[in-house]
């Protein structure tokens, strides 16, 4: 499921989804990967204690993973500040 990906794509995949304002879309626009294969790769990557503190920091009202909790005034993933991060490629190095 995962063989496409490299460890460095993987590692930001597993960033991506513990930033609380990084939604569940912006992982799929860069990566293809929806929320349940994001979960799953949580769940086999991380520790099931790791694991289980992302799951209901996710689903508690602090995270804003999905668009729809959101402020409508957000409409973009990243900060204004951040380089620019197109499809997987990552201008940060």
């Amino acid at each position: 499921m995962y063989d496409n990906l490299t460890d460095r794509d993987l590692d930001r995949i597993i960033g991506m989804a513990w930033e609380d304002r990084t939604p569940f879309e912006a992982i799929k626009l860069q990566f293809g990967l929806t929320e349940s294969q994001v979960i799953k790769l949580m769940r086999h990557t991380l520790k099931s204690s790791s694991f289980k503190l992302w799951r209901k920091r996710v689903h508690s009202g602090v995270s804003q993973k999905h668009l729809k909790k959101r402020n409508p005034e957000i409409d973009r993933f990243r900060c204004s500040r951040q380089k620019h991060i197109s499809m997987n490629k990552i201008s940060k190095r």
